[in-house]
């Protein structure tokens, strides 16, 4: 098997980012035109979308979600801008789509967010292992 190149991965991701968008708007109902007013899109671009044409940007992938009323951080994973990642949505929202950030910039506000998250658990996990013993010690006097 032949391994896929940059341009055959960003057209497997566009199709799917748009089949997923329009299985969203048909799932609420919603015409294509009524979407695109509502993300504030021309009804052109929007169809292209959903037909895997065009890859929408991380601000665009925003007003369509918002449109949908859905996570923005569903599209983003799925239009491949971002790793499925635990924690707060809104919060991963807000960097992608802050227009001030470069998307370098928005990459390292992401890792290091999820690498604090990471570190806090694993010490979460550390100190509930610590505490086990001392207070199974605690509850039997006889040891």
């Amino acid at each position: 098997m032949i391994a896929e190149g940059p341009k055959e991965q960003a057209k497997r991701s566009g199709a799917a980012i748009g089949e997923f968008i329009r299985e969203q708007r048909e799932q609420g109902q919603v015409s294509l035109r009524q979407l695109a007013r509502l993300a504030g899109v021309s009804n052109p671009y929007l169809s292209q979308i959903e037909r895997g044409l065009r890859k929408p940007s991380a601000d665009i992938l925003a007003q369509i979600a918002k449109a949908l009323r859905i996570s923005a951080e569903q599209l983003y994973v799925r239009a491949g801008f971002l790793e499925f990642r635990e924690g707060n949505p809104e919060i991963v929202a807000a960097i992608l789509t802050d227009e001030e950030l470069n998307e370098r910039q928005k990459q390292v506000l992401l890792d290091i967010y999820e690498s604090f998250r990471r570190e806090n658990s694993q010490l979460r996990a550390e100190a509930d292992t610590a505490s086990a013993p001392v207070a199974h010690a605690a509850a039997d006097p006889a040891r």
